[in-house]
């Protein structure tokens, strides 16, 4: 038998329950998929299991810890503060599910905070810039939010009901076509702009990113998880320069990263997880993490519980018995099969990013400011793209 327990509101987050029933004897199995944050004030708190023989448990955040929202927002407010005074923008990448929303509540709720007159000032002039959601999956995703307020917290539904819809305030702006994105960029009014993707590879952001990053003015606000080897985890590392639609743009604006935004639960929380079981797991996987945060991991479940822990090997396959056996192991042939899939998931990318440079070089060589030399740089630009499209083909 297999249940599914949505944990917070994407497949992605869902809990699966299975039970086995084999020689009379019957087992259990949980997949987590990303454990939530807990004290959302957006959602309900997590859904906890009751039992498990075996548990397969994400590992995202196994080795941090968020801080807390006090001082969450308190950090918020002082970064986008600083930035508008000194007449610059502030970029967020965020997902467009989730991230999105409680950026939007914590916006709303953080005069709330404190009736002191210098939070109170910043607080006023952060109310008083424009606040862009540039993204049309968040727009759709915050709609959504709005029509199921039913599944906030009691204290977000009490606030509603007195009329204080916290996705709601003076200055926020929604912007759904791609010239009304562009126009941001264009706008010498400092503002904030929300956009996707969260981790900066695909979407409008990239275009956002091209155009602030190289101000100092500026300051680049990551709110969640940066995997290695994005856009954004090398904008967090600390490099200078980095290639965004294949031109090297240098890093100048001020990078801040308040971690606590992030969807994933802390190594605390992943705990808690594992401390709500009734009766406890007699084995549990980590997965989907990188391998220093599964080591802290684990190695704080067997301190902490002594429950015995695996952290399997990509493509491993166990038998669950007492032995835990492994009776299959990732080879050769299923690593090209994963590296074609890898090709799809890049062409889909390229494609995408080709219609986004295309909008971008007409706006340009219909502008009267640009010289006959610099069209001419950017057709033999094209030429050499279409050359090496042709010797793809040609493999």
């Amino acid at each position: 038998m297999l249940d599914l327990m949505m944990q917070d509101i994407c497949f992605g987050s869902s809990i699966i329950e299975i039970w086995v029933n084999e020689n009379g004897k019957e087992e259990k199995a949980v997949f987590t998929g990303d454990l939530g944050n807990a004290d959302l004030p957006l959602l309900d708190s997590p859904t906890m299991i009751e039992s498990a023989d075996y548990l397969i448990m994400e590992s995202t955040y196994g080795n941090r810890f968020h801080v807390s929202d006090e001082n969450r927002a308190e950090a918020f407010l002082n970064i986008v503060s600083d930035t508008l005074d000194r007449g610059g923008n502030v970029i967020i990448p965020s997902f467009a599910v989730g991230r999105t929303q409680e950026i939007l509540y914590e916006i709303n709720k953080i005069k709330e905070n404190t009736d002191d007159k210098s939070f109170m000032k910043k607080y006023k002039k952060l109310m008083s810039a424009p606040v862009y959601v540039d993204s049309p999956l968040a727009i759709s995703a915050t709609e959504i939010f709005k029509k199921n307020t039913y599944l906030f917290d009691e204290e977000v539904r009490n606030e509603i009901e007195r009329g204080d819809n916290p996705l709601e305030f003076p200055g926020l702006k929604f912007t759904q076509t791609a010239d009304e994105s562009k126009a941001l960029n264009e706008s010498s009014i400092p503002s904030i702009i929300i956009s996707a993707s969260g981790m900066c590879e695909v979407g409008r952001i990239k275009h956002h990113l091209k155009h602030n990053l190289w101000n100092s003015n500026n300051t680049i606000l990551f709110v969640g998880y940066q995997a290695e080897g994005t856009l954004g985890s090398k904008i967090v590392r600390g490099d200078e320069k980095v290639k965004i639609f294949g031109e090297e743009v240098a890093v100048n604006a001020r990078i801040e990263y308040i971690e606590s935004y992030s969807g994933h639960a802390d190594q605390e929380w992943l705990m808690n997880f594992i401390y709500s079981f009734r009766f406890k797991p007699k084995h549990i996987f980590l997965v989907h993490g990188e391998f220093e945060a599964q080591k802290a991991l684990k190695e704080k479940i067997l301190e902490e519980t002594k429950i015995p822990v695996t952290i399997p090997d990509y493509g491993e396959v166990y038998e669950l018995n007492d032995n835990l056996n492994v009776v299959y192991r990732y080879n050769s042939e299923n690593k090209h099969r994963y590296l074609r899939l890898e090709v799809i998931d890049r062409l889909a990318t390229l494609k995408e990013e080709l219609e986004e440079m295309g909008d971008i070089i007409k706006d340009d060589i219909f502008n009267e400011d640009k010289k006959d030399e610099e069209i001419a740089m950017i057709n033999d630009k094209i030429k050499e793209l279409e050359q090496q499209i042709v010797k793809i083909i040609s493999i």
